[in-house]
Order: C-alpha cells, then structure tokens, then sequence
C-alpha cells in the first residue's frame, strides 16, 4: 500500500494542477515571444547587462539542451541554450537577462541567494535517499518484535521527513531568489532599451509564467511533507492498535 496510495495523489493534486497549468501557461507565453522579434541576440543582451554592472569577468557560453540555461555562480559562467544564446526574440533576450540577474545577485551578496546556495547541499542529498529511509523505517519493525529496533525504524522515518522538509525549505528560499532575477530582468532590459514597451510585454509573459512552475514546485514539496506526516501518524495509529 506503500508504493501505491490515492491519499498522496488527492493531498498533491492541488500542486499537480497549478503546475499543469503552469506549464501550459508558459508554453503559450514562451511561443507568443518567440514571435517578437528583438536587435539582440539573447548572448548579447545578457553581455551588455554584465558590462554595464561590471561584471565583465563573467563568461557566457552556449549549452546543449531545451530551456537549459543557468548560471554557474562556482565558475562564474552564464550558460545559454541554443536558441537563447543565438536567438533574437523576447524570449532570448528575457530568458538571458533573468540568467545574468542570477549573476548580479551573485556579485552583490544578495542574501537570500546566499541562503540559498548554502541549503544545496541539502536539497541535493536527493529524494532517493529520502525515500530510502522512510522504506527501511517501516520494514525494520515489521521484521523484528524488538521494540528497539522498531523505535528505530520510526527515527529513520522522521530523518527522511525532516529530509523532505528541508527539500520543501530549500523550494520555499527559492522563490524570493527568482522572483527577483525576474524583476531585474524586466526592469534592466527596459532601462537599456533592449526591448521597446511590446518587447517588454512579452518578456513579461515569459518570465511571469515561468514564476508559476517555482510556486507550483514549492506546493508539491510542501504537500509532499504534508503526505509523510500524516502517513506517518497512520502507521503508529496501526501499531497503538496491535
């Protein structure tokens, strides 16, 4: 029953519906400015951006992959997809510019980019691992009468749920982090006059829609925590009861 439950599915559908719709909301907003055509490249976007910070020191390369793009604060590299890096539309130019937001929040100390990089290795550990722990936590008592044991087998389920916890924690620091490489994007590319004000509208649609799926995946860990917890208090119920 552990490996099939309808209760985790009716506890998440509200996370699963809101990233469905995230992602269809973002599929729309990304091929609508995909349309709009744009001076910059988004490379070249993301290329005026750093300079005019100063932050000159910070290189941007193509990399293979769909919406792969990311910034690599521990090689201080900005990392485009293909069509990002070449392309001239508002998508490019607003997907490079939320990137190279990532790189200024890097160079200025921003402090929730801080805290967040300093949960990764947390966050990284992995769900696996996680689930790992809650599997062992429920067979150990089932295998042994040995109340010892069993106790432990509870404290692996609390260690793998404070592990989802700290995934769900991780999530919940986010979205401070990439609201704000958003913001600076829409407001840097209009300042610079990368887009004009049709541009901007587009860039808008992208990066707002993106901001949904961040909402969205923080939902599903917290509800996943919330699943855990309450399965967690069914199985001691069971064991009360024997």
């Amino acid at each position: 029953m552990f490996f099939f439950d309808p209760m985790y599915f009716v506890i998440l559908a509200p996370a699963m519906l809101l990233m469905m719709w995230a992602q269809w909301r973002i599929r729309g907003a990304y091929a609508a400015a995909m349309q709009v055509p744009t001076r910059l490249s988004g490379a070249e976007a993301a290329r005026q951006i750093l300079d005019d910070a100063g932050l000159d020191y910070v290189e941007i390369e193509p990399v293979g992959g769909t919406l792969s793009d990311h910034y690599d604060p521990s090689h201080k590299v900005l990392r485009l997809s293909q069509d990002v890096y070449s392309g001239r539309t508002a998508a490019a130019v607003g997907i490079a510019a939320h990137e190279a937001g990532h790189a200024l929040q890097h160079a200025q100390h921003y402090a929730p980019l801080v805290i967040r990089n300093l949960a990764v290795p947390a966050a990284q550990f992995g769900p696996i691992w996680f689930m790992v722990f809650l599997v062992l936590g429920m067979l150990l008592p089932a295998f042994s009468m040995d109340l010892a044991k069993a106790g432990y087998g509870q404290m692996l389920m609390w260690v793998a749920i404070g592990g989802f916890a700290a995934a769900a924690a991780f999530q919940i620091i986010n979205l401070p982090v990439e609201f704000d490489a958003s913001n600076r994007a829409k407001r840097l590319l209009d300042h610079m006059g990368i887009v004009d004000g049709y541009g901007g509208q587009a860039v808008a649609g992208v990066l707002n829609a993106a901001a949904w799926t961040y909402v969205a995946g923080t939902l599903q860990a917290i509800l996943v925590v919330v699943y855990w917890v309450i399965r967690l208090g069914l199985l001691n119920g069971g064991r009360d009861d024997r």
